[in-house]
């Protein structure tokens, strides 16, 4: 190793934007080395430079001049080093030279992705599933679990070939077989709700109960998830028992005379609890969906959901013999349309989950009041009352409140 004496006076350190570190190679490692015989006032050693700037980008040079000229290649590479990212030659040995562009830790740059994407999918799966309650409410003659057995039969036959092709298994892990079940149980029992409160009363009444879902979602969330609970969160739950009791109107509270509902007053409460007990559904599968996270692959939970509906629908219309073969023609196409929108709006669901966060999304599921309300209007001449105006007000207000909470928190902790 050289002597320490003959080097110090020789490194060149200077720290401004960037850094310049000369290193000295000596090869002289006793007193007969070449260097000790060279003559006085001579240095024909070549310090090897390595110019570092402040992003990571450094060039190398191999010096032949003399100590004298120190100073002037220091300067130089100074302004070497702030000219623009042009190539640098670099003649160093490999050892002391980094290469101008450092790969980049996170990979090839990944492509920009559509601004609004995710709301744009969000809106298409609002839509379809707003339609898919319209054409339920258009169909005559046909029980509401008989549509929903037609719809889970066709889901099967799309999520099967899905399943194969990412070789996930049909039955999922064996320790969440059970939870898996209890999913596919409830959210086929909340379609069944919805459809058979659409049946009832008014398209909008039905629609702005089942919409109601997320405040139940947050409670349900705390109880079984120990997530934590708010104040908001029980003001949005009161907030949203108030709508439904403005769309329901008890008897016990506006009297016999109760206008703007659709037949009787008996089936707008029987259509009241259906969808009540549809959102409660609707929250728990959310829950239950929360609780497996990624364990269990999606389309393996979506397999439950339509053979464990299928299956309900078929004893519960056996039992209550209300098989009924479809009308030829309209109503045998709307039943297939019903199938194919409900994959669609479930695959951009997906889509907009995966591109975008919960909260927005469930801001966009406001729209399916608002259409809710433009299709009743349009197709079935029906104005809404100011009471279901002010229920649907209060319940997009708490269910709104909840998205923006939940993605304000979300946010922060990003």
């Amino acid at each position: 190793m050289a002597d320490c004496n003959h080097c110090t006076h020789e490194r060149a350190l200077s720290v401004e934007d960037h850094v310049t570190v000369a290193f000295y190679k000596d090869d002289s490692h006793d007193k007969n080395s070449a260097y000790d015989r060279q003559e006085p006032g001579t240095n024909d050693r070549a310090p090897e430079r390595i110019h570092l700037r402040s992003k990571g980008r450094a060039s190398c040079e191999y010096d032949e001049e003399e100590d004298d000229d120190d100073d002037e290649q220091l300067e130089g590479a100074r302004g070497n080093s702030l000219e623009s990212s042009g190539e640098e030659k670099t003649s160093c040995p490999p050892a002391f030279c980094v290469r101008n562009k450092s790969p980049s830790p996170e990979g090839p740059e990944k492509p920009n992705r559509c601004p609004g994407l995710g709301l744009f999918y969000a809106f298409l799966s609002t839509v379809f599933f707003s339609i898919i309650t319209l054409l339920v409410k258009t169909i005559e003659g046909i029980h509401a679990i008989e549509i929903s057995a037609i719809r889970c039969f066709f889901q099967m036959l799309f999520v099967a070939p899905v399943i194969i092709y990412h070789k996930t298994g049909f039955l999922g892990p064996r320790d969440k077989r059970l939870v898996l079940m209890l999913r596919g149980f409830l959210g086929s029992n909340a379609m069944i709700l919805l459809f058979y409160a659409v049946q009832l009363m008014p398209l909008a009444d039905a629609t702005v109960i089942t919409f109601s879902n997320p405040v139940f979602t947050s409670l349900l969330a705390w109880i079984f998830l120990k997530e934590k609970c708010t104040i908001w969160d029980c003001v949005f739950t009161v907030f949203t028992l108030t709508g439904v009791i403005l769309i329901a109107r008890p008897p016990f509270l506006f009297g016999e005379n109760v206008h703007g509902i659709e037949g009787d007053y008996t089936n707008h409460i029987k259509g009241t609890f259906a969808a009540f007990g549809g959102a409660i559904g609707a929250a728990c599968t959310f829950v239950i969906l929360r609780k497996l996270g990624k364990s269990v692959h999606y389309y393996v939970s979506v397999w439950y959901y339509a053979v464990i509906g299928l299956i309900e629908c078929i004893i519960t219309v056996s039992v209550l013999g209300e098989w009924k073969i479809p009308f030829c023609g309209r109503d045998r196409w709307l039943l297939m349309l019903i199938a194919i929108l409900g994959i669609a709006g479930q695959t951009f669901l997906i889509k907009a989950l995966q591109v975008e966060k919960a909260g927005p999304v469930a801001l966009m599921k406001t729209v399916d009041v608002v259409l809710a309300f433009i299709y009743q209007f349009i197709f079935f001449s029906r104005a809404p009352t100011w009471w279901s105006l002010g229920g649907a007000l209060c319940i997009v207000v708490s269910t709104s409140g909840v998205a923006i909470r939940k993605w304000y928190n979300s946010s922060r902790k990003n």
